[in-house]
């Protein structure tokens, strides 16, 4: 009886390993940093081929969650931020459950071509990515130093909600407390946003 309850209670336990992504956090390595993913452009890239002197800002994103739509302004500010600031910048959409519609690869381009994006917006294939990283919306922002170590985790502002009324930039101050040397003041926050639309 102790044997069988043994094993049921490791099965379960492993089971519910399988099934919960795992979940960076600070200080964690990114994850499968030479691993190659599309671009809408069909260029392939990796977190290490995008990486610059002073790191990597990694987003999880879509084309039409509200939250991501709302907030694309800071988005694009907080990315171009990161930009002249030598950290590197690399979009994710993980939404593999809609990739035959408002999440495809044509609808991907039409949205980068909106927004002017200037960095690559690539498709993370069976949400792969966004399972090792333990993302759970979009948006949400993995902020890496120039080794590769998480710092920063979260929202880009402290109002997703109401962007407009935002006080604090959190990834405008993590990127320059990161590139200052700095220990980051606020290391991880909470983001807000649509689900990632994950194949089931």
């Amino acid at each position: 009886m102790k044997k069988l309850f043994f094993f049921s209670l490791l099965f379960v336990v492993s089971a519910s390993m399988v099934l919960k992504p795992a979940e960076l956090r600070i200080g964690d390595k990114a994850p499968f940093p030479d691993t190659k993913m599309t671009d809408i452009s069909g260029k392939s890239y990796s977190f290490n081929e995008v990486k610059k002197k002073n790191g990597l800002l990694v987003v999880f994103s879509c084309n039409t969650c509200p939250w991501v739509i709302k907030n694309q302004d800071v988005a694009t500010a907080g990315y171009n931020y990161a930009l002249s600031k030598n950290v590197g910048v690399i979009v994710l959409n993980s939404n593999e459950a809609q990739r035959g519609g408002d999440d495809s690869k044509e609808a991907m381009k039409q949205y980068a071509k909106d927004q002017n994006y200037k960095w690559p917006y690539v498709m993370d294939e069976n949400s792969a990515m966004a399972n090792a990283f333990g993302a759970k919306v979009t948006p949400e922002c993995y902020l890496f130093d120039k080794d590769m170590n998480l710092v920063y985790h979260g929202a880009i502002t402290d109002n997703p909600k109401t962007p407009a009324e935002s006080t604090r930039d959190h990834l405008k101050v993590a990127i320059d407390e990161m590139v200052g040397g700095k220990t980051i003041s606020m290391s991880t926050s909470k983001a807000m946003g649509c689900t990632i639309k994950r194949k089931s």
